[in-house]
């Protein structure tokens, strides 16, 4: 296994934003090519970390992709802008590390199109917004062909989805500000943008969660059902917010203890692997 941080390289300009103090950075957490074990092309995962745009959670990092590589994912945690670092910054960091990993989807052992985000909490956020805006202009006019930023799939945990009636104004207020126009919010509002060219999706939430409203995985799941794209969601009826892989792994104390919701995981794995492909495997 080899563990790397990569500075990411964006084209902030091409959007009109003041680069100052943007220094995203990928970190690699791979598996490295075995004679024994042969090419498998695996899937790859770009986490998105929480923090309601104001930092990136070690707790949905790191502990995350290592999880992922012992079921032969490769895994990448993008440390993305955050703290008043307006929309499109971070969006445009993710774009660049989904075209980064495909670019180098042969060193890594990766088939190219088998690249899902995850999120977590406005990290959801993120990866949702990837998720709808992929093939928009925001990031055709920075990047040209949209293929190369699009992910396959998208992985949300309990995401910050809505500017409206159920947001996290946290989230919201860091990426357009407290006083933002009618025509931000709604551009922020992930729900009124979805279209089906949005990426087969697993998302999950927890029904009593005081932090992010359910509502914002509901408002999500509607659009996705309207637009025709493929979900799965699963819903548990209690564990609250940030609960990441929800063991003793991320657990800051025993509220984070949940076995219920804990398999949230493994059910991710299954439908990575069902949705996206399995690694290769030699013919007997």
């Amino acid at each position: 296994m080899s563990i790397q941080t990569i500075p990411l390289t964006v084209p902030y300009e091409k959007a009109g934003l003041d680069v100052a103090g943007l220094h995203p950075t990928l970190t690699a957490v791979t598996l490295d090519y075995s004679k024994e074990i042969g090419q498998k092309q695996h899937s790859a995962v770009i986490l998105c970390p929480g923090g309601g745009y104001e930092f990136c959670s070690d707790r949905e990092a790191e502990p995350v992709a290592m999880r992922l590589a012992g079921y032969g994912i490769q895994a990448f945690v993008l440390r993305y802008s955050v703290v008043h670092k307006p929309f499109p910054t971070a969006l445009l960091e993710l774009a660049a590390a989904v075209s980064y990993v495909r670019s180098h989807a042969e060193e890594y052992d990766i088939h190219p199109d088998r690249i899902a985000v995850c999120g977590f909490s406005a990290g959801g956020h993120l990866a949702a917004s990837l998720g709808v805006f992929w093939s928009s202009n925001l990031i055709t006019g920075v990047f040209g062909d949209p293929a190369s930023c699009r992910p396959n799939g998208l992985i949300l945990s309990y995401p910050v989805i809505t500017a409206g009636q159920y947001q996290h104004a946290g989230s919201i207020d860091n990426i357009i500000g407290e006083k933002a126009s009618p025509e931000q919010r709604q551009l922020v509002s992930l729900e009124t943008q979805i279209t089906p060219d949005v990426p087969p999706t697993f998302l999950w939430h927890c029904a009593d969660d005081g932090l992010v409203p359910v509502q914002n995985s509901l408002l999500f799941l509607e659009g996705l059902s309207l637009a025709g794209v493929s979900y799965e969601a699963h819903i548990y009826p209690s564990g609250g917010h940030g609960l990441a892989l929800a063991d003793q792994t991320t657990a800051m104390g025993t509220w984070h203890l949940n076995p219920d919701c804990a398999e949230w995981f493994d059910l991710a794995v299954r439908w990575i692997n069902r949705t996206l492909g399995t690694p290769r495997l030699a013919d007997a």
